[in-house]
């Protein structure tokens, strides 16, 4: 598919806003099915969808690779059970904004500059602001939303480095699709707990947000990393939190106090100056984070 340089940024911007509102729509179904019930209708229709486009191939694939993919796969569903499960107890813009901190600290520590170890400290201080530790007493704090969307932050940092390993290892799409049936086998014994409860308009939105939070996301970043420099992605990329609170605001009218967007400011200014001088991912996979 030929693209215009010009309009890959749109392509990435496209993706983030695709992701976050999926991620908005997925918390209006958590408290009706669980998160393990809401992220296994999620990984199962993106697992269908990805693995009919990739069509990937078990053949000739050594014990290393099957090692990698199986970790990239478990990953992928702790991760997204985790942010699922914070989308119970915090806003999405303030859940979004804590799992950052994955990846942020995780790009801070592979450049080993000071600017991005400062960078990653005023990060810090944003998340404290976001989180509400800093001007709000301890028994008004939700720490199990917090602990959630910290755990989910650890991995999405695992993610990204399984995801690259995986796109080293496996063409195209091929890793991603066989790491989602991985993905989808892991979360299924809980989520299948909550299946009484599912209705026929439960499983029509976990369809949506598939197609919201990993197909459409990633056919556009795939497209788009073909053509785009690697700190105008970063930058975009750094716009996720924003971008979760305003689909927080729209779809479940969730409003932050302005502590809360001065820390958010934070982490979006941390973030655009560590990840705007990463080098461009490999696979748009490893850019991705839950929604």
């Amino acid at each position: 598919m030929s693209v215009d340089p010009r309009t890959a940024p749109l392509l990435v911007l496209g993706g983030v806003v695709s992701v976050q509102f999926g991620g908005a729509f997925a918390a209006t179904l958590v408290p009706r099915i669980g998160a393990p019930g809401s992220v296994l209708l999620r990984l199962l229709f993106a697992m269908v969808i990805l693995y009919a486009v990739a069509r990937p191939s078990w053949r000739g694939r050594s014990r290393s690779d099957w090692v990698t993919v199986g970790l990239f796969g478990l990953a992928l569903a702790a991760m997204n059970t985790s942010f699922y499960a914070s989308l119970a107890h915090l806003p999405i813009g303030v859940a979004v904004t804590i799992e950052f901190l994955g990846p942020l600290g995780l790009a801070a520590a592979l450049s080993r500059r000071t600017r991005d170890v400062v960078a990653v400290a005023a990060a810090a201080v944003g998340v404290l602001l976001v989180s509400g530790f800093l001007h709000t007493s301890w028994d008004r704090i939700d720490l199990v939303g917090v602990g959630f969307a910290a755990f989910a932050g650890l991995m999405w940092a695992a993610y990204i480095v399984l995801s690259q390993r995986t796109g080293k290892a496996f063409a195209g799409l091929d890793g991603l699709a066989l790491a989602l049936i991985v993905s989808t086998v892991a979360v299924a014994p809980l989520g299948l707990t909550s299946v009484d409860r599912w209705t026929p308009g439960d499983v029509g939105l976990g369809l949506g947000i598939a197609v919201l939070s990993s197909v459409l996301p990633y056919s556009l970043e795939l497209v788009a990393l073909r053509h785009l420099a690697q700190h105008v992605f970063g930058i975009l990329l750094s716009l996720e939190p924003v971008v979760a609170a305003l689909a927080g605001l729209i779809v479940l009218h969730q409003v932050l106090e302005a502590s809360q967007v001065a820390g958010m400011a934070l982490v979006v200014l941390a973030s655009a100056v560590v990840l705007g001088s990463q080098a461009r991912p490999e696979s748009p996979d490893a850019a991705m984070g839950p929604g």
